[in-house]
């Protein structure tokens, strides 16, 4: 069994392993490394195409180091960043926008408009990425999942500090909303979005009982959101992000095979 040194000299021995992702993903992504390779016209590398695939969706899935994982492929942990922060870009790329995610639901349906937060390893003079909501540092992302809780599109990474809303507005969900006249149901933070999101009343229990039935109403249906939040912290990497800032902005959608 070979042994591979980290940067600071530390022994790491490989050991087989299973991941927990479906093979068709892993065989989608390795399609999206396929064509990248011939795009800029570097077919040869040290791992085939599958092999990069599976190495970056290990990563992320698993938040294993990049030493712990290139050491796992048999590469360095030089060319195992080179390897996963290529497929970050490959796949950041190909992820379609909230207009393409909407294009499922019809006139009369709905979807559940939601915001999360990625802690990150920050200190605090990186005031735009302290959350004063939860009280720590991370990114924002954004969330539209269908009324049963499938997860049907996530946003870029923000800072952690800009309002729910605000975000909403910058990557088009409202907008996507309007434009498709699809109801979208969100919580207090989106009040002011229009008539295409809906949020709960406020002071409702001195409010008409009508106001309290749709309160209540309302909080059912979006329910079933959180589990959309659970398939996307499932992604280890998404639970607290080690990156920095800028490449946790292309990370926190879960790649998903399509048909």
């Amino acid at each position: 069994m070979t042994q591979h040194a980290d940067g600071r000299g530390a022994s790491l021995v490989p050991y087989p392993s299973l991941l927990d992702v479906p093979y068709e993903l892993v065989e989608h992504v390795s399609w999206l490394v396929h064509t990248r390779r011939h795009e800029l016209r570097s077919p040869w590398r040290k791992l085939s195409c599958f092999k990069q695939a599976l190495l970056t969706l290990a990563h992320l899935r698993k938040h294993e180091t990049l030493a712990q994982v290139g050491a796992g492929f048999g590469v360095s942990e030089a060319t195992a960043w080179r390897y996963v922060d290529e497929m970050l870009e490959v796949l950041a790329a190909w992820a379609p926008g909230p207009y393409e995610a909407l294009v499922g639901p019809g006139e009369g349906d709905f979807v559940i408009v939601d915001g999360t937060l990625i802690p990150t390893d920050r200190i605090k003079a990186d005031e735009p990425y302290c959350s004063l909501k939860h009280r720590k540092h991370g990114m924002n992302v954004q969330v539209i999942a269908a009324p049963d809780g499938t997860p049907l599109w996530f946003s870029r990474a923000t800072p952690g500090r800009t309002h729910d809303l605000t975000v909403a507005r910058a990557h088009g969900i409202i907008q996507a909303c309007r434009t498709r006249q699809i109801l979208g149901l969100a919580d207090r933070a989106y009040q002011g979005a229009g008539t295409t999101v809906r949020t709960l009343y406020y002071h409702h229990n001195e409010q008409p009982e009508h106001y309290r039935e749709f309160n209540r109403d309302h909080a059912r249906l979006r329910a079933p959101g959180e589990r959309a939040f659970a398939q996307l912290k499932s992604w280890r990497l998404l639970r607290r992000a080690r990156c920095s800032t800028g490449a946790a902005g292309l990370t926190p959608r879960p790649p998903t095979a399509r048909g």
